[in-house]
C-alpha cells in the first residue's frame, strides 16, 4: 500500500489545447467531468488532430464559458473559449472560429464537439488511414525518433488496446488518447529533468498530479499497473505506464522548447512517464484528497499459468496486428 496526496487536478476543455486547474471535479468511466469534450478536426484528412501532428494547437488555451453542468457529456457539449496566441478570444458559438484555427495550424480544420455516444464517425479509421499512423515514418515522427532509433516498446499494451489504436483516432465516445484518467507524480516531474527541479507538468497534460509521501523509487507509478487507486469517494484502477510521444518536448505558453527531454525520456524510462487508469467506481476528487494506493493481490498457481497462457495468445494477435500496420508506407 502506498500513501499520496492530490497535489493538482487538471481539465482540458479541447484536445490539445491548454486546460487549466481545478479544486474539485467528478469522475466517471469517461473520465474527468467536462474533459476534452472538443476537438479539432482536420478535414483535409478527415480524422481528429492532435498536438503531435499539428503543434501549434498548443499555443491555444481553452475554457469553459460557464462551469459546465452534470448533464455535460457527449452530445451536449457546453460553449468553450479559446484564447489563441496573439490573446485572441473567440467563442465555439462564433463562425469565427473555424477561419481563426485554420490559418493557426496552416490547414483547413473545424472545432468538433463530442458526438453522442452512439455515433462512432469522429473515431472510426479507415484501413488508409491505420496504416499511415501505424506506418515506420510516421511513428518515428510522432516520437522524436531518428532512423537509427528503435520503435516504441508496445509491448505493455494489451492486445484490445491495440486494436482500439488500430481501429481508432480515439476511443469511441471520447477524445482521449487511450484511457479515463492520466496520472503522475511530482516525484517522477522531479527524477526525469535533469537539475532535479522538475519539469513543467504543462508539458505532460496529466488529470491528476500527486505527491507520493515516501517515494522509494524515482518514477513510483510506474510500478502501480495493476493496482487499485482510492482517491476522495472514488476508485482507479491503473492499467499501463503512459508512453510518451514528441508533444512534451513542444513549446506552449509559458513553455519552451526542449527537444533533450525525448532522450531524457528513452535512457530513463524507456519513453514511459506516467499511469493510465480507469474508473472502476466514480466519484469526486479534490485537492488535497489522500491517494491509496493498493497493489492487486498475487494470483495463485492455477490463476498464474491461465494468465500466462492468455497472454501468450493475447502477445502474438498483437505481433500480427504491429506486423502489418508498423511497416514503411
Amino acid at each position: 500500500m502506498t500513501d499520496a496526496t492530490v497535489t493538482q487536478l487538471w481539465r482540458f476543455p479541447v484536445k490539445s489545447m491548454g486546460g487549466s486547474q481545478v479544486d474539485r471535479v467528478r469522475i466517471d468511466r469517461r473520465g474527468v467531468h467536462a474533459d476534452r469534450l472538443w476537438a479539432v478536426r482536420d478535414l483535409q484528412n478527415d480524422i481528429t488532430a492532435s498536438a503531435r501532428r499539428l503543434p501549434a494547437l498548443l499555443g491555444c488555451s481553452a475554457r469553459y464559458a460557464t462551469e459546465p453542468g452534470p448533464a455535460a457529456g457527449p452530445g451536449n457539449v457546453p460553449e468553450v473559449i479559446v484564447t489563441f496566441p496573439d490573446g485572441d478570444e473567440v467563442s465555439s458559438d462564433d463562425p469565427r472560429i473555424h477561419q481563426r484555427l485554420a490559418e493557426l495550424v496552416d490547414r483547413d480544420v473545424r472545432l468538433t464537439p463530442l458526438a453522442p455516444v452512439d455515433d462512432n464517425s469522429l473515431h472510426r479509421l479507415s484501413v488508409r488511414q491505420s496504416k499511415a499512423n501505424f506506418s515506420q515514418s510516421e511513428v518515428r515522427s510522432d516520437f522524436g525518433l531518428d532512423p537509427s532509433e528503435a520503435l516504441p516498446d508496445t509491448s505493455v499494451f494489451t492486445t484490445k488496446q491495440i486494436m482500439t489504436l488500430a481501429r481508432f483516432s480515439t476511443p469511441p465516445g471520447t477524445f482521449v488518447d487511450l484511457s479515463a484518467i492520466h496520472l503522475m507524480s511530482v516525484t517522477s516531474l522531479e527524477s526525469l529533468s535533469p537539475d532535479g527541479a522538475g519539469y513543467d507538468v504543462r508539458r505532460f497534460r496529466p488529470n491528476v498530479l500527486v505527491s507520493v509521501d515516501d517515494p522509494r523509487d524515482d518514477f513510483p507509478e510506474t510500478a502501480w499497473a495493476g493496482a487499485t487507486v482510492e482517491i476522495g469517494t472514488a476508485r482507479l484502477r491503473v492499467s499501463v505506464p503512459t508512453i510518451r510521444c514528441v508533444v512534451p518536448t513542444r513549446p506552449q505558453p509559458g513553455v519552451e522548447l526542449d527537444r533533450t527531454i525525448t532522450r531524457r525520456l528513452a535512457e530513463r524510462t524507456n519513453r514511459f512517464l506516467g499511469v493510465y487508469a480507469d474508473v472502476t467506481g466514480p466519484g469526486l476528487l479534490s485537492v488535497g484528497d489522500s491517494v491509496v494506493v493498493r497493489a492487486p493481490a498475487p494470483p495463485g498457481a492455477v490463476r498464474s499459468a491461465a494468465a500466462a497462457a492468455g497472454k501468450t495468445v493475447m502477445r502474438q494477435v498483437q505481433r500480427v496486428v504491429e506486423k502489418t500496420l508498423l511497416r514503411d508506407s
